[in-house]
């Protein structure tokens, strides 16, 4: 992808944060970014919504208590409302709560990843001209079927080629709907399998997801195991 300040658009301008390198005090990052539904059906349908705020927030709380977590900075992107907060460090990184969570709307999946892939893509490249490496796992939670505007192609194409790096860890989570095939959604814009959950539409379900999202997350934030977990998937 060819980024520069000219075709970035104001949302992925806000997406990249103000962390300032000379403040994190480490020559490593790992960028972590959970794009969440905010759909109606996760409210009005099963009644998930604390349940997705709960798991959002103890990912923010397992890698507050990993031994690398000066390295991990944070950014959160919803589907309808948008971006809930560019890239932070966890002490800082918005919770979900009553104010800010509240799902209605659609399910405008494929758009919302571009923006935040682009997002992530762009704040790699910045934190590697200023000499600092950088990783990144980005998780995608939904439990709906696409209906913006992005073809999947496009999608596709982004995510193979920031695969290809091998700096990037890119899942994918489906609450079954009752029918959608979220392990084909997925793979259709290039997740791999090993990076595919599709837990039931429940909350202990959707809590369970977020507990094996949360472990991978920490794995990911070691430099030493990067590699093995990216290629161990969630099992591992």
């Amino acid at each position: 992808m060819q980024l520069t300040v000219d075709n970035l658009g104001p949302d992925i301008t806000a997406g990249l944060g103000d962390v300032d390198y000379d403040d994190l005090g480490t020559a490593e990052v790992l960028l972590v970014t959970q794009i969440v539904d905010d759909s109606g059906s996760i409210r009005f349908v099963a009644g998930n919504t604390e349940a997705v705020r709960d798991g959002h927030n103890m990912v923010i709380d397992s890698l507050n208590g990993s031994k690398q977590s000066a390295g991990v900075l944070m950014s959160t992107r919803l589907l309808n409302r948008g971006l809930l907060s560019g890239y932070t460090t966890l002490d800082v990184v918005p919770r979900l709560d009553v104010h800010n969570f509240n799902p209605s709307g659609g399910t405008p999946l494929y758009d919302t990843i571009k923006v935040a892939l682009t997002t992530v893509a762009t704040k790699m490249a910045d934190f590697e001209q200023n000499g600092v490496a950088a990783r990144a796992l980005t998780v995608i939670v939904t439990d709906g079927a696409d209906n913006g505007y992005t073809r999947p192609k496009e999608v596709l194409n982004m995510i193979q080629g920031l695969l290809k790096t091998e700096q990037h860890i890119i899942a994918g989570v489906g609450v079954a709907d009752g029918s959608t095939d979220f392990a084909q959604v997925f793979k259709e814009i290039g997740i791999l399998d090993e990076w595919i959950l599709t837990p039931k539409n429940t909350p202990s379900d959707i809590r369970k997801a977020f507990g094996v999202i949360s472990q991978s997350a920490v794995r990911a934030s070691q430099t030493a195991t990067f590699s093995q977990t990216a290629m161990g998937g969630f099992g591992g």
